[in-house]
């Protein structure tokens, strides 16, 4: 389906929904592959005098690799009523293993040199602007022994949004 450009003010969804409860799948290509995998965890908002997005992705995944060694990715959203088995496929088997757009039938796209899902409705297509550790020394108590008993932390990408695509 035909997608048409919106700016970030036009969405119309929470951040809460969107990403919290409908999830998103984060994107990057590095060496002419894509990989992508799930996440619930982020959120949207203004940093730097621009509207960006906030991702965490832990140091084990395999889309941290394509996330480093590029400088765009997407955040794409699918319809959680039609998708939700591969959104949960996305978030638990590595892109290590098997090509996960083979298996999954997703198809890939690219705009601004950034990949995206074809069959998302709303697509984020972002600019790294910036990558931070999250050590567990600068977290509240109870937060490292409840979420990185295996000391598997996140790092945090923050994006700016450069263009956003919503379904016509």
């Amino acid at each position: 389906m035909a997608k048409k450009e919106i700016v970030p003010e036009e969405l119309t969804r929470s951040v809460f929904d969107l990403i919290g409860k409908d999830w998103t799948l984060i994107t990057a290509g590095k060496e002419g592959k894509v990989n992508a995998m799930t996440a619930s965890w982020g959120g949207m908002g203004v940093l730097w005098g621009r509207d960006v997005v906030f991702i965490f992705v832990r140091q084990s995944r395999y889309t941290k690799e394509f996330l480093d060694a590029s400088d765009t990715f997407s955040l794409n959203f699918l319809d959680p009523k039609a998708y939700r088995p591969v959104q949960n496929y996305f978030g638990t088997v590595s892109g290590r293993d098997e090509d996960k757009f083979a298996e999954s039938g997703l198809h890939t796209k690219e705009e601004c040199d950034t990949p995206f899902i074809e069959e998302s409705n709303t697509v984020l297509l972002c600019r790294k602007a910036g990558v931070f550790a999250m050590p567990e020394s600068g977290m509240a108590p109870g937060i490292p022994e409840r979420w990185y008993a295996d000391h598997n932390d996140h790092t945090m990408y923050v994006g700016f949004i450069e263009k956003v695509l919503k379904e016509d």
